[in-house]
């Protein structure tokens, strides 16, 4: 029986990955014929398309009474993104150079974000309906002062037709409803998973959704340090934190208040913010990020797994 959950769970997640690709690719050239920013596009239109996984995963955890699910997966995704997948980012491009000084000051505006859904998280002992609309506030207030420092940027090339574009749009509704429907039996199985197992819910949701939930972000990186945009990629990884902590989190809050088991999320947290502030310090500095670093990053990640696996012997 286990292992069966374990294979419609896995099999749900790739439908996670081919949707969630789907939708960038649809968004992408949505955002092309449209003409938004180059930064706009990788900052924020781009960010939002790749935590759109994480998103439904919140959404369908939060209607099925187990929004734990989603703190851990949007913990978990985060710690993900910036340490395995910002590090393979970092090795396959043998060092990423930040030259984009607005880059650097969001990697420190992505500590703070990171940050406030923990401490309102500690605050409460958990995130409550008010505390989902104080998040959503401030996603609005970032998406703001986004538009504001960078309403003058270059615009993007319209290669794409009329035709097309109405092609496009009718891929990301179809894309949408797939993916809604793969994060539902990624909750419903993982859920499962967690009760036959004896796991805590936000166990799962750290480690074996947040994977699931991460790969778009791996293959927008891959894809972008191969064509030699390596900052495109660590520009998304920062914005799909910062998506994750504010809008993910926040709207499952609003949905169902979220409640987790206190010392795997007090584990958990402490990975996260000593994470963030540790990418914020490499990304800042002018020499940007090497090789070595990416490499420590993956081995920061493989700690994470190994403490987080064995925390849970607590609750046996």
């Amino acid at each position: 029986m286990v292992l069966t959950d374990i294979g419609f769970f896995l099999l749900a997640s790739a439908g996670l990955v081919l949707f969630g690709a789907l939708l960038v690719r649809s968004i992408l050239r949505i955002a092309q014929f449209l003409r938004l920013s180059e930064f706009v596009v990788a900052f924020l239109v781009l960010a939002i398309a790749t935590s759109l996984p994480e998103l439904f995963v919140g959404i369908q955890s939060a209607l099925a009474g187990e929004p734990s699910l989603s703190l851990g997966n949007v913990i978990g995704s985060n710690i993900a993104d910036l340490a395995l997948i910002g590090g393979i980012v970092i090795i396959l491009a043998r060092g990423v150079k930040i030259t984009e000084k607005l880059l650097r000051r969001d990697a420190w505006m992505m500590v703070l974000i990171a940050v406030i859904p923990l401490v309102l998280m500690v605050l409460g002992d958990g995130l409550s309906r008010f505390d989902g609309v104080i998040l959503l506030a401030c996603y609005a207030g970032y998406l703001t002062w986004l538009y504001l420092e960078r309403r003058d940027d270059q615009m993007m090339e319209n290669h794409v037709g009329r035709w097309e574009v109405v092609a496009d749009v009718l891929l990301f509704v179809a894309g949408a409803f797939a993916l809604y429907y793969s994060a539902d039996a990624v909750v419903k199985y993982g859920s499962m998973i967690a009760i036959e197992l004896e796991l805590p819910h936000i166990l799962i949701g750290l480690i074996f959704v947040a994977l699931g939930t991460s790969l778009p972000e791996l293959v927008i990186g891959t894809r972008s340090t191969i064509l030699k945009h390596p900052q495109l990629a660590i520009g998304d990884l920062v914005g799909a934190v910062i998506v994750n902590s504010l809008l993910v989190l926040g709207v499952t809050a609003v949905i169902t208040p979220i409640t987790a088991n206190l010392l795997l999320f007090f584990t958990s947290a402490a990975f996260l913010i000593f994470l963030v502030v540790l990418f914020a310090v490499m990304a800042s500095r002018g020499r940007g990020l090497s090789w070595e670093e990416g490499i420590v990053l993956i081995l920061f990640y493989v700690l994470f797994l190994v403490i987080e696996l064995n925390v849970k012997e607590f609750f046996t």
